[in-house]
């Protein structure tokens, strides 16, 4: 592909592409079909990448070039039902299609013209079929902006990009807007970090912009480290060029001229697509010297990180991409007047960036009309736990946490009672049915005792534990702590041990008084955003379900039955007498004749749970 010179040049581009792409979006009867095969992680880990490679083999085998085409998309957030397969122009949507389905769906819908019934989506509880994607619950509440790209172009393809608008708010904004007038676009538009702080962009923007330096830096901060969570990495997946685009925006508004994203390496496929994305883009003179026939130059680079939790955090982040230890440093100075290499130094997550260029396009009144008054927009979620419709969803701010669970969820699995839901990741907190109807924006999280955090969103029903919840998630900030300062090291590890007493039904009320206490000490003295909020899961927890923990300190019993130091095993009335459960117990403590019911000798219990599990009746319980 041929360097584009100029603004004019890129607007011929996106005439010509956008008319190749236009039966996607418009659904034009008539039109060459196209299949759009799932390539994010969670689809290519269910073989989609396998289907691609043989629909593409059947198409040619039937001889039909000139009537369809294959090719991989961005994840479209039912992971639940993936892989996922949709035919442009009527916009069918196809679940957990398999490489063995594409024969079917090669004969039936695209020769035939006819649907392949048995992978369309049903309704839950009917054998009602739905073919389109737009009728499906799962997306009728959602409002896709950050995601917009994801599921509609091939994100290895910038043709594919620019023919939906890409670039372009870059190239207006070098054409038509002073620095000065972008930050003003972004400021009204209301737009605040989706990386957890929410604090407002155009603002972070404008710091950085009126700091004096002789060099300054954009970094993105692709460093998604929260469990359970997906959101960033499929942006990059399924349309890495918006973030490149933002970037150079976010460059050409603070006076910068080298970027860089932070990514973690455990991310390959997205590695990989923005690898792409960047080379293409330095190819047509979207980076490089003299962008768009301008006096702007901007190039970027790609920096690995390794896993580390806290370099989430911007100072700790900075560290790392000098090839420091990343621990975080004291604040102030903030980056936006000190960061990479001692330069002002603008970060932003993925998120963010992927909002600016359609806010640029679309007008800050536009966006501004999206959400809460002071949350706007829409916020990505990654939905994961114990409900039926685990994915990827973006809903406007404001959207109640019961229109996501159920409505879009499709409530609890098994249908089994909701207990509680955790924002925010191991920052936030847990989230009770009595608060279910709280809208989602930052300020009302925040009073809820959680927050908004980058998006993940993990479900718990009456199964789950609430003890053991609090431990999973300090186990997961202790072993995250770079360890610099002591409440954090030191007293996150005390935490951690008064957790353990609780669930092992050795701890006294005192330690409960303790666990709180320390809780907030941690959170007062910490040095950054990791330590101050490591306690939140303990102190929602106990603030919310006190009585399950007295119960375990009291009484010495799990109420959900999860904690194996407070468990016994035994074996009902029901028991046929088949000898299995004896079989498998690795200590031997199960005894009885055949066809007779078995006991277990609880003082040589080591409490495995192979007994349950592979019981055929099931016939032993939990007590």
């Amino acid at each position: 592909m041929k360097q584009i010179k100029n603004y004019k040049e890129l607007l011929d581009l996106n005439s010509t592409y956008e008319k190749l792409l236009h039966n996607r979006l418009n659904k034009s009867e008539g039109m060459k079909k196209e299949i759009l095969i799932c390539g994010g992680t969670g689809c290519t880990s269910s073989k989609s990448l396998e289907l691609l490679d043989e629909m593409k083999k059947l198409i040619v085998e039937y001889g039909l070039e000139e009537k369809c085409s294959a090719h991989i998309t961005g994840c479209l957030g039912f992971c639940e039902k993936g892989p996922i397969v949709k035919i442009f122009p009527k916009d069918t949507f196809y679940t957990k299609v398999q490489p063995e389905d594409a024969r079917e769906i090669i004969e039936t819908d695209i020769i035939k013209d006819e649907l392949v019934n048995r992978l369309l989506y049903k309704l839950p509880g009917t054998e009602e079929e739905i073919p389109s994607q737009d009728d499906i619950p799962f997306y009728k509440k959602q409002l896709r902006i950050a995601l917009r790209n994801c599921g509609i172009i091939n994100p290895e393809v910038i043709e594919e990009y620019i023919g939906y608008g890409g670039y372009l708010a870059l190239g207006k904004c070098l054409e038509e807007y002073s620095r000065e007038e972008v930050i003003d676009i972004i400021k009204d538009s209301g737009l605040r970090g989706r990386g957890g702080g929410g604090f407002p962009t155009g603002l972070k923007w404008e710091f950085t912009k009126n700091s004096e330096s002789d060099e300054k830096y954009v970094i993105c901060n692709a460093d998604e480290g929260d469990p359970g969570a997906f959101m960033d990495r499929s942006i990059l997946e399924g349309d890495p060029h918006s973030v490149i685009e933002a970037m150079a925006i976010a460059a050409y508004v603070i006076g910068a001229k080298q970027g860089y994203v932070y990514i973690r390496a455990e991310y390959p496929l997205a590695i990989e697509r923005l690898g792409k994305a960047i080379e293409q883009a330095r190819e047509i003179g979207i980076l490089g010297d003299n962008i768009l026939g301008t006096d702007f130059s901007f190039n970027l680079g790609m920096k690995f990180g390794a896993g580390a939790f806290v370099c989430g955090e911007e100072t700790a982040l900075i560290n790392s991409v000098e090839g420091q230890r990343g621990e975080p440093n004291p604040k102030p100075p903030f980056p936006s007047t000190s960061g990479l290499y001692g330069k002002p130094t603008l970060i932003n997550n993925v998120e963010t960036y992927a909002n600016i260029p359609v806010i640029i396009s679309k007008g800050a009144e536009w966006f501004n009309s999206v959400g809460t008054e002071k949350s706007k927009g829409t916020k990505v979620f990654a939905l994961a736990g114990k409900v039926n419709n685990i994915g990827l969803v973006e809903v406007p701010m404001g959207t109640t946490l019961r229109e996501i669970l159920y409505d879009i969820g499709g409530g609890i699995q098994k249908g089994r009672e909701f207990k509680a839901v955790q924002t925010g990741g191991p920052s936030g907190g847990c989230i009770t049915a009595e608060d279910l109807d709280t809208p989602i924006d930052y300020d009302s999280l925040v009073a809820k005792g959680s927050m908004m955090g980058s998006g993940g969103m993990i479900v718990m029903d009456e199964d789950n534990c609430m003890v053991d919840i609090a431990k999973f998630y300090l186990e997961f900030t202790l072993d995250e702590s770079c360890g610099k300062c002591t409440p954090c090291r030191i007293g996150n590890k005390r935490l951690y041990e008064i957790l353990c007493k609780i669930s092992d039904g050795k701890a006294t009320e005192e330690d409960l008084d303790n666990l709180e206490d320390l809780s907030n000490i941690i959170k007062d003295t910490s040095l950054c955003a990791l330590g101050q909020s490591a306690p939140n899961p303990v102190l929602s927890t106990i603030k919310s379900f006190r009585k399950e923990y007295e119960e375990h300190v009291l009484n010495h019993k799990c109420p959900a039955k999860i904690c194996t130091s407070l468990l016994e095993y035994k074996i009902t009335d029901d028991c046929i007498g088949c000898t299995k459960c004896a079989k498998i117990c690795p200590a031997k403590c199960i005894t009885g004749a055949v066809r007779e019911v078995h006991v277990i000798d609880n003082t040589k219990c080591i409490k495995c749970g192979a007994c349950f599990n592979g019981c055929p009746v099931h016939a032993i319980v939990k007590e």
